[in-house]
């Protein structure tokens, strides 16, 4: 579990301004679960979700960087939450997935070069209670409220991923294909994957 609970460039858990959110947010908090639950909404709704953020270099992904800013994508967002997991002395690691997005708004298709597939999308897992649990924090519940989505909750014990459907039925995300875990950023492979894509 130490790699899980290392700082890395990017997930700085050790930086000051990271481990005061982490103490913060968690105090009072008694479980695990009850900690990793706290940090989720934060990062889910605190965090802005803006695909438009920078996010070309290492800098640009580091967990301080996201915090400080008040916003990222879905990389930048799964990164804060693992330093704020791993800050809150809690094994987190990155995982990643290809999905496809069936209601993507024509803003981000037509900067997306017309794909509606997400390469590499970033989510968390958290070692709680004795396993592995799947969190995505990306869609804030006020995004998901203004675009008929249904907002990803989490309570610890369960995988919470992205909904198959919006709330008015119509196909929304896909998961097309996993690329494991990672305890730190796959920098130069997420990077090789989405050259010529987009």
């Amino acid at each position: 579990m130490e790699s899980y609970l290392r700082c890395t460039y990017t997930i700085d858990c050790e930086e000051k301004f990271v481990k005061e959110q982490a103490q913060t947010l968690t105090s009072g908090q008694e479980t695990e679960i009850g900690k990793a639950v706290t940090l989720f909404y934060f990062v889910r709704d605190q965090i802005k979700y803006n695909p438009y953020v920078p996010l070309y270099t290492l800098d640009d992904n580091k967990a301080s960087a996201t915090l400080r800013r008040g916003e990222g994508y879905c990389v930048q967002k799964a990164i804060l939450m693992t330093a704020l997991a791993r800050a809150s002395c809690i094994p987190a690691r990155l995982g990643f997935a290809d999905i496809r997005n069936y209601i993507l708004p024509e803003k981000i298709a037509k900067a997306m070069k017309g794909s509606n597939l997400f390469i590499y999308h970033g989510y968390v897992a958290l070692y709680l209670d004795e396993k592995w649990v799947k969190a995505t924090p990306t869609f804030s519940i006020e995004m998901c409220e203004e675009n008929s989505v249904i907002p990803v909750e989490f309570d610890g014990r369960n995988d919470a991923q992205f909904h198959r459907y919006n709330q008015e039925g119509k196909l929304h995300i896909e998961y097309v294909q996993d690329h494991g875990y990672y305890d730190d950023l796959p920098w130069e492979q997420m990077c090789e994957a989405r050259t010529g894509h987009y």
